[in-house]
């Protein structure tokens, strides 16, 4: 008996209610997918350094052990490196302090003359705004979101070691999950979906170590302070496609015109983040991070704000991971093939189909009928 195939209206109603359901479970349990979905990406990037401890005859608890603390380690130089350079930038607070105070003053003269606000309004709408501030750092989600970051910073090694130990289980339920016909098939999404982040996060640290060194490279030509403490938050706000770079050069704008308020450094600071943008942009993300992650522009920018509203700043960065994953399983799953082509970087006219070219019509020649023509 034949089962006839439901109408397009029904699949669709389908696909739209379980990417739904999917969208409420991420924002609603973000607290524990968030946690889960980084060291997800962690343990991806620790296991060849931890099947290299295992070949030279290190245990596997120990080998998990060591390439964490590996991790640990790279994460805790960053740390020192970025704390050393603000250290140095809060020595300077009594000048940048008095640079503030200037702006002030004249932006309180620039609003009195054009808006005809007196300073004593100004006065009284700072402090509403002053006041509305101290009770929003005094409530009771304050504390959430301080104690938040800090317990996914916890929670983050935790998942990746028992990923890691728990690997084979993990994979063994995925295969099992499916009927047997359909073992090899997903063997071969889960490599692929391997290879993928693995090459992505590979890459993804090369390129923010290439685009760091540029950064501060070019900030330290224009003679700019702090230039090593913002080309290295420039690179890691980079890791947020799209949008990250944006933000690093308002940044970089905006501390660099509390200690140069020249119009030519500042210009100069816009040309050397643009510049990176673009050699970032043409040679790094192809070159580094690999052509594997093929997404289309238009998709990722919707992914990243999707990620963003759902997840904040960890979903913004989980966002082309979790897209690059989706789009394997799209290819290679029937039915879903067109949201993989939705996915996808590769237009028709690249990929050599023939959808939306036109077909050219043979002229008739010379004396020949055009109603026999089509006959023959």
């Amino acid at each position: 008996m034949e089962t006839s195939t439901p109408p397009f209206y029904q699949k669709l109603s389908l696909t739209l209610l379980a990417i739904g359901i999917i969208m409420i479970a991420i924002y609603l349990g973000q607290d524990i997918i968030v946690p889960l979905a980084l060291a997800g990406l962690l343990a991806v990037l620790l296991r060849p350094l931890e099947q290299r401890l295992i070949q030279i005859g290190i245990p596997k608890t120990l080998a998990i052990t060591l390439a964490l603390f590996c991790a640990v380690l790279v994460v805790s130089a960053v740390t020192v490196l970025i704390s050393m350079q603000v250290a140095d930038f809060s020595d300077e607070w009594p000048k940048l302090k008095k640079n503030i105070d200037l702006f002030y003053r004249d932006a309180r003269r620039w609003i009195r003359r054009e808006y005809s606000v007196s300073y004593r309004q100004q006065a009284e709408y700072l402090k509403n705004a002053q006041s509305k501030t101290l009770e929003t750092f005094q409530g009771p989600d304050t504390l959430g979101a301080v104690t938040g970051p800090l317990g996914t910073l916890i929670l983050i090694p935790i998942y990746t070691f028992l990923l890691l130990y728990y690997r084979a289980m993990l994979i063994h339920f995925s295969v099992v999950l499916f009927a047997e016909r359909q073992k090899q098939l997903v063997l071969e999404i889960l490599g692929e979906i391997k290879s993928i982040i693995q090459s992505y996060m590979v890459g993804l640290l090369l390129e923010t170590t290439v685009v760091a060194v540029l950064n501060s490279a070019g900030l330290l030509i224009l003679n700019v302070q702090y230039a090593i403490l913002l080309g290295v938050m420039a690179a890691i706000l980079n890791l947020v496609p799209y949008i990250g770079g944006l933000v690093a050069t308002a940044l970089a704008v905006m501390v660099t015109f509390i200690s140069h308020p020249e119009i030519d450094v500042l210009l100069g600071v816009v040309g050397v983040f643009i510049a990176v943008q673009v050699i970032d942009n043409n040679f790094l993300v192809p070159f580094i991070v690999g052509s594997k992650v093929r997404i289309n522009a238009l998709v990722s920018i919707v992914g990243v704000l999707v990620g963003g509203a759902l997840a904040g700043l960890s979903g913004m960065f989980l966002s082309i991971p979790a897209i690059a994953m989706m789009k394997v399983i799209f290819d290679r799953v029937e039915g879903l093939e067109p949201w993989g082509i939705l996915l996808g970087d590769q237009t028709p006219e690249q990929a050599n189909n023939n959808l939306f070219r036109f077909v050219k019509l043979k002229k008739p020649a010379a004396g020949t009928d055009p109603e026999e023509e089509n006959q023959s």
